[in-house]
């Protein structure tokens, strides 16, 4: 039988833990705060355990580390990307980012990805696993360790679908969270989905306050179906109608992520679409000039071509910004530092 992750157990679940191993309840709350705010990497590491019980826990269960395998930083900004190692091998990608409001961390919630958009290099190789809530925190504690920095902000935007992984997810932002951890306040954490209908509805339900932002990067269901395979299960105005479920169950203003690829959905009259299709609805759109994948073959278009999309966005009534490029000048794509690592090519 596999042993269960202690860094993905909440207190609750770790005092139940304890108790089973015939131990007192308090010390879950011990091994908690080694584990979610010193980060140990080894059970060796809990001075106040004894040797006997630290044993005991090596035994009946593990903890999840992650190693840094890769890591890139911009010259520019500061940016920095890692590639991670799990402890089964497979590789993951997490981008650690430095703003004037405070550092932001970008995580990965699965190896792999299978939805299977057209544009993206997470996708490329399908879906390995998911990750545990261990393994999608300790993105954060390891960052957190090897900048030497509070990390203020996370967004689950990274490689895989979060909410393909969704009790883990949930698992995750609850130990993220919550009192005795990171603390990270739920207004500063963002999820991202190409749009899975029926977890929407039940993250709307969570009550979270966190900020949903939905991969959209179409105006219409015929070019959202060309660009992303999830659309021919679930409707793009389906995908519309859980965004205003979400809003009106959380206050949450929604952020729909949208990629300008040259020639492709970056028209005048794609703009004229897209503010059709949001009419109505409190949200605000992100427009990032795709990141080029040589496997995808789509192009940025001009930053002239960028500037008149938003303005016209804006003339229409809808909020609009360009994402500023962070990272320029190392793999910017989600999923290309983990290609070039794991097909054995120098980085």
């Amino acid at each position: 039988m596999e042993k269960a992750d202690i860094r993905s157990y909440d207190l609750e679940e770790l005092k139940e833990f304890f108790v089973s191993l015939g131990e007192k309840p308090f010390r879950a709350k011990q091994a908690y705060s080694w584990l979610h705010q010193k980060h140990i990497t080894d059970f060796g590491e809990m001075t106040d355990f004894s040797k006997q019980l630290r044993e005991k826990l090596a035994e009946a269960c593990t903890l999840s580390v992650l190693r840094q395998a890769r890591v890139q930083q911009s010259k520019l900004d500061g940016t920095r990307k890692y590639l991670f190692a799990l402890p089964d091998g497979n590789l993951v990608e997490s981008v650690f980012l430095r703003y004037k409001h405070g550092n932001s961390v970008c995580v990965s919630s699965q190896a792999g990805c299978r939805m299977g958009c057209r544009f993206c290099a997470s996708t490329l190789d399908g879906l390995a696993r998911n990750l545990t809530p261990g393994e999608m925190l300790e993105q954060v504690y390891r960052i957190r360790e090897d900048v030497g920095e509070r990390v203020s902000n996370v967004v689950v935007m990274g490689m895989g679908e979060p909410l393909d992984n969704y009790q883990n997810l949930l698992k995750f932002l609850q130990i993220l969270t919550g009192e005795g951890g990171e603390n990270i306040s739920g207004r500063n954490v963002t999820v991202s989905t190409c749009g899975l209908v029926p977890q929407m509805r039940s993250l709307a339900e969570e009550k979270l306050q966190l900020t949903l932002a939905v991969s959209l990067h179409a105006p219409t269901q015929e070019k959202r179906l060309a660009l992303m395979p999830i659309a021919a299960k679930y409707e793009i105005h389906e995908v519309i109608d859980a965004c205003r479920h979400y809003f009106a169950r959380t206050g949450r203003r929604v952020t729909f992520e949208y990629s300008l690829m040259a020639g492709v959905n970056d028209t005048g009259q794609d703009a004229r679409q897209l503010a059709e299709l949001l009419r109505g609805l409190n949200c605000h759109v992100n427009l990032i000039p795709v990141n080029p994948v040589r496997e995808r073959g789509y192009a940025q278009p001009e930053r002239a071509a960028v500037q008149k999309f938003k303005e016209k966005l804006e003339r229409l009534g809808v909020n609009a910004t360009v994402r500023r490029e962070m990272g320029r000048d190392i793999d910017g794509a989600c999923g290309q530092l983990r290609r070039r690592y794991g097909s054995g090519k120098e980085l």
